[in-house]
Formats: C-alpha cells, sequence, structure tokens
C-alpha cells in the first residue's frame, strides 16, 4: 500500500506556489485524489493534508456519537470550521494561502512532512524543533522502560 513517508522541504515561488514532493504527488495518484482535504493539525502547527477518505474517517467519528455531545461539537469545530478543500495544480504545486501561513507561521518554505496516510505542512524550523524533542522524548521513555 502507498503510504505518506519522509520529509522535503520546497521554496515557495513568486506567486505564492510550492511544489508538492514527487514521491508524495505518486502517493495521491495512486489513491486517485483529486481533491485535497486539509486541516490544522489539532496538535502540531501544521496543515494536515490527505483525500477526502480522511475528511470522511473523521465525519464517521462525529457521527458516532451523540451529535449534541460537546466532544462531538468540538470535533466538528476542529475538522469543519479548520478544514478547507484545495487542489494541486497542473504541475503538481498548492498555493500557500493564508489559511495555511496565518496556522503555521510558514513564510518562503515549506517542509512537507510524511505521515501514512496523509502528509503535513511545516514551517521547516518548527518541523525541525518538534523532531528534535520527540527524539528527546522517545529516548526519555526508553530508558524509563528499560
Amino acid at each position: 500500500m502507498s503510504r505518506f513517508l519522509s520529509n522535503a522541504t520546497n521554496r515557495i515561488d513568486s506567486k505564492g506556489r510550492v511544489s508538492v514532493p514527487a514521491a508524495f504527488r505518486s502517493v495521491l495518484a495512486q489513491r486517485n485524489v483529486q481533491e485535497l482535504y486539509c486541516f490544522q493539525d489539532f496538535v502540531f502547527p501544521a496543515i494536515s493534508v490527505g483525500g477526502p477518505d480522511l475528511l470522511e474517517r473523521f465525519e464517521r467519528q462525529i457521527a458516532a456519537e451523540d451529535p449534541f455531545s460537546p466532544d462531538a461539537n468540538e470535533m466538528s469545530l476542529l475538522i469543519h470550521g479548520g478544514g478547507v478543500f484545495m487542489k494541486l495544480d497542473a504541475e503538481g504545486r498548492l498555493m500557500v494561502t493564508d489559511f495555511i501561513r496565518d496556522f503555521t507561521g510558514i513564510s518562503d518554505e515549506v517542509a512537507f512532512v510524511g505521515r501514512a496516510d496523509h502528509f503535513q505542512l511545516w514551517q521547516p524550523q518548527a518541523f525541525q524543533a518538534a523532531q528534535i524533542q520527540a527524539r528527546g522524548e522517545r529516548r526519555l521513555a526508553g530508558r524509563r522502560s528499560g
């Protein structure tokens, strides 16, 4: 099965577009994704990007809840209120909109980060810092369990 793996950093062009890495475009093509569902990540200052199946997965979780429950309302607020649909242009570029810039702090470069069934858009230094922190926490967890 195709997955979004690894990471790459690409520069934003003068028209505000960034090329999605070829490996990620290949996964999108294999999955026949025509429209991208993008949402503001729940934990990190990143935009998560996937196909309509990603939105459908969250909507199934919301539908399983009591529609008046705080959990269902919060999830809808994040998934619907913090999400947009976007498309790649014919050259495989994504427009870096204010929706992306305001939430992530991205200015002139975008770090594309694979997350198995979706990928994320990060400000490159924020991604590096989060990776360093995650490695440190994993190292500590390994020492505690040993």
